[in-house]
Parts: structure tokens; C-alpha cells; sequence
């Protein structure tokens, strides 16, 4: 399903930059030159594809026999599957579909799976995404992609909803068109077209599981795409539709391809795949004290185990920024550094706060040579993280004390989910027997309560239901 308009991608991931975007809306030829192709590009430059030659092969081998029964039969299509945590597909001018690896851990079943592509191939038949995209030019564009990049939920809900007033007259009947249109694709291929009433139901019960985290704040950030959800869940125009779609029936009627759809899926991450993100490699990360900096840009690393620190210079060392860790007191920073390292008076010091830590830094200088040396000792558990940042010409030392400085202020702890993320969670699949239940299932995989309803909504069983001896369920852990 179409979560967001075709054009509006993921928060998290979106598609475009906006320098691609600022630079096409200023030119001559504006928006309606940009191609699918070059869309393609920038999806992959901000979000890699997910590494899994044979799913990917399997969704593209789903889509091209949608699109075989439609009225673009023979035409490329290009399908790609991005290594992205959110529940989404969308699709793209010049036929490109995309799918999010977060839906897939949704999905039950491969006739789920169908109704989705089916569903974005019929937007591109029907020519709902480039029109949807001509809807939004110019400012407004680069307003709502603002608010989509913003961390703030209000700005980025109050942007949805002025982009969806632009689209309002459309946005409805594009959904249930290309609803109607996926439906007879299905039925057509000899799958059941109601599937696609059972993947709407999964998304409507994730939506209200994600009201619930934010409401509980127990992370996340901005709930479901709601107010771009087509229909309600009995939406009695797209139970017709469907119904109407059975009518198409081929007579190779398929099954829901549960049994193929767990084996390509059984292993596939869940929730971010921090093992895919590649850290730039100014970035020093110690997974023992659970903590990183990111030094300037184009810096050489060494790390010092034997200081439980690092160092970092230029190509050519003209300075040198290092940090080791040592025990530290209950003294406040600024105490600790005078008083138990013996540092002399600095020079403009001040109380510094990286990541809400409590430190302190000034300037050191050398009453003999005169010479300048960064100083900054940030508290972080039961260690002091003690930096000094020097140049071989003092000269040169305002120039690089900005690096200092900015470098400094990156330091922070590694999140859990960061940690935790060294071994992703993954989907796994287990038979239920009399014994299971949701409440063991999550005393078992140490869940909490919004967890629990997760695990309901992705075996179909939100809000209350139970498994049922013999049943498959699909589970995510570590």
C-alpha cells in the first residue's frame, strides 16, 4: 500500500538531498526533467540497498509478472529493495518501485507481498506519480522535504498535512484507483485479491501500536503516515472493489505462498541495521568504555590502547588532537584538572557540556615557548576523557583549535541501540504449541508491553488474540 504520497519517501530515508532538489527547482527546466533514474541515484546514495541477492530477486520476480498482466506489459520496471527499518513502498516516475525492508517484516505472506507491488505498479499504469509529484513544485517542495529531514514531530505533522491539502482532491481516489487496479493484477495471477484487505488491517493495527509507543514514549518519533492512509479499515469501497476483482479470477488459483514467503524471510533484520551504516572514517568508536568521537574530516586515526584513547592528525601532522581515558573523582571537571592533575590556570576556560556531559576546557600556554595547547577533560561513568590538541606551529593554532573544538563536542556515549545493534534483531519463525502464549513469548524475549502488541500485529492477531497450537508465529530477537 501507498502509505505517503509517491513522491513524500520516508522520513528517515528520504530520496532526495536538498541541494538536488534546490538546484533542479532553480533551474530553467525545474522539476518535471528530473527522471526516475536520477531519483534511483540519490534513493542509494542516502539509503543503501538491503544485501539479499535472493529476496530481491524474488520481489523482482513478483513485480515483473505483475506488471506481465497489466496494460504496460513489456515495459522495464526496476525494483529495488532498501536496507530501511519503516513500513513503506512507493513508487517513482519511469517505473522504478521501491520497497522498504521494514515492510517485509510486516508481510505474512506472499499474496500480501503481491498486493503491495501490485498496488504501486498500478500507480504508474494509472499515471498517478508523476502527476502526484507535479502537485508539489517549488517552495512547497522544499518546505515539506524540510520538514521531513526536521527532528520535530510538529513541524513534520503540520507539514504532512499541508502537503496533503495540495494533493486532496486527488490523493483519495489515486488510492483507490490504483486499490481496484492492484486488486485485478492479483486475481488475474490467480491470488486471492482479499489478501489485500488483510495487509491494510496489518498496516491500520502497526499504526495504533505506534500511537500507543509515542503516547507511552517509549521511543519513535512521528507516528504512522495516517492522514495519508486511503481508507478506513471497512472501507466500503475497497471491500467492492476487491469483490469486484475476484470476477478476473485466472484459473491457476494460487495459494497465499506462506511456506516460501517464511523460508526467504526467516534471518531478515528487524528494526535498524546499524551493521549496514557505515561510520565515516574520521569516527573513533570503543565498544568497551561504550563511547566515540568524530574527528575532523580527513583525519588519520592511531589508536592508543594502552591510554584507552586515540589520537588523531592532519595528513601532513601539522596538529595533533588526542584523548585518553583515566579514572576520574567526584571533583567537578574544572576541579579535577587543577586540582588532581595539576594543570596550570588556563586560559579561557569554560564549562563545556558535550552530549550533556559535564566538562571543562581552556587554553594552555607555556610560559617558556608560549606555546598553546587545547585542554578539555569531559566525565563519562567512572572515567575522565582528557584531551589535548596541539600544533607544531603555534602560529597555526587558532585555525586548528576550531577543529579542536568541534571535534571535541562530538564526544558522546554509544547508544544502546547502537550497541545492541552490533547483533541485530532478527525475524525468526517458531511453531506455537498449547503452551504459547504472547505474555511467554515476551517474558521469554525480555519484550516490553508495546513490543508484545508488535509481535500480535505481525502474526495478525492485534489486539488480543492468541496463537493456536501448530500455528507459525514470526518473532524478532537478538
Amino acid at each position: 500500500m501507498t502509505l505517503i504520497p509517491d513522491f513524500l519517501y520516508s522520513r528517515q530515508k528520504l530520496t532526495f538531498s536538498l541541494v538536488l532538489i534546490s538546484s533542479l527547482l532553480l533551474s530553467p527546466i525545474g522539476f518535471s526533467k528530473v527522471t526516475g533514474a536520477d531519483i534511483y541515484k540519490q534513493t542509494l546514495e542516502t539509503t543503501s540497498k538491503y544485501e539479499d541477492p535472493i529476496l530481491e530477486k524474488y520481489i523482482t520476480d513478483l513485480g515483473e509478472e505483475i506488471v506481465s498482466v497489466s496494460s504496460m506489459k513489456g515495459e522495464k520496471f526496476t525494483f529495488t529493495l532498501l536496507d530501511a527499518e519503516d513500513l513503506n513502498a512507493f513508487a517513482t516516475r519511469d517505473n522504478y518501485i521501491y520497497v522498504n525492508r521494514g515492510l517485509l517484516n510486516y508481510v505474512s505472506n506472499e499474496a500480501q507481498l503481491v498486493s503491495v507491488l501490485a498496488h504501486e505498479v498500478a500507480h504508474i499504469t494509472r499515471g498517478h506519480v508523476v502527476g502526484q509529484e507535479e502537485k508539489m513544485t517549488g517552495a512547497q517542495i522544499i518546505s515539506t522535504i524540510a520538514a521531513v529531514l526536521s527532528a520535530s514531530n510538529e513541524v513534520y505533522e503540520a507539514s504532512m498535512a499541508y502537503a496533503n491539502s495540495l494533493i486532496r482532491g486527488h490523493g483519495r481516489r489515486n488510492e483507490l484507483e490504483a486499490d481496484e487496479t492492484g486488486a485485478e493484477y492479483m486475481a488475474k495471477l490467480g491470488y486471492d485479491p482479499k489478501e489485500m484487505l488483510s495487509m491494510l488491517s496489518i498496516m491500520k493495527d502497526q499504526e495504533s501500536v505506534k500511537k500507543k509507543r509515542a503516547s507511552a514514549k517509549v521511543g519513535g518519533l512521528q507516528t504512522y503516515h495516517g492522514i495519508f492512509s486511503s481508507h478506513p479499515r471497512n472501507d466500503s469501497r475497497l471491500r467492492t472493489v476487491v469483490v469486484k476483482a475476484n470476477n478476473l479470477k485466472s484459473d491457476g488459483v494460487r495459494g497465499n505462498g506462506a511456506e516460501t514467503y517464511r523460508q526467504l524471510t526467516d534471518g531478515l533484520i528487524w528494526g535498524v541495521n546499524f551493521l549496514a551504516k557505515t561510520p565515516p572514517p574520521e569516527r573513533y568508536s570503543d565498544l568497551k568504555l561504550n563511547v566515540r568521537i568524530d574527528f575532523a574530516k580527513d583525519w588519520t586515526l592511531a589508536a592508543e590502547p594502552a591510554n584507552n584513547g586515540v589520537s588523531a592528525s592532519p595528513v601532513d601532522q601539522p596538529a595533533v588532537l588526542s584523548m585518553k581515558a583515566i579514572p576520574r573523582t567526584i571533583q567537578s571537571p574544572e576541579e579535577y584538572l587543577y586540582n588532581y592533575l595539576k594543570v596550570p590556570m588556563l586560559d579561557q576556560g569554560e564549562v563545556i557540556a558535550p552530549s550533556r556531559l559535564k566538562g571543562f576546557s581552556g587554553i594552555q600556554i607555556d610560559p617558556n615557548t608560549q606555546q598553546r595547547t587545547r585542554i578539555a577533560v569531559v566525565y563519562y561513568k567512572l572515567n575522565a576523557y582528557i584531551f589535548q590538541g596541539k600544533v607544531v606551529d603555534d602560529s597555526q593554532f587558532n585555525k586548528y583549535d576550531v577543529l579542536f573544538l568541534e571535534a571535541i563536542n562530538t564526544f558522546r556515549p554509544i547508544s544502546r541501540a547502537e550497541i545492541a545493534g552490533q547483533k541485530p534483531r532478527v525475524v525468526s519463525y517458531i511453531k506455537a504449541t498449547a503452551a504459547t502464549t504472547y505474555e511467554n513469548l515476551g517474558k521469554s524475549l525480555r519484550l516490553n508491553s508495546v513490543d508484545i502488541d508488535t509481535l500480535r500485529v505481525i502474526n495478525g492477531h492485534y489486539p488480543s488474540g492468541e496463537p493456536q497450537e501448530g500455528d507459525w508465529i514470526k518473532i524478532f530477537k537478538q
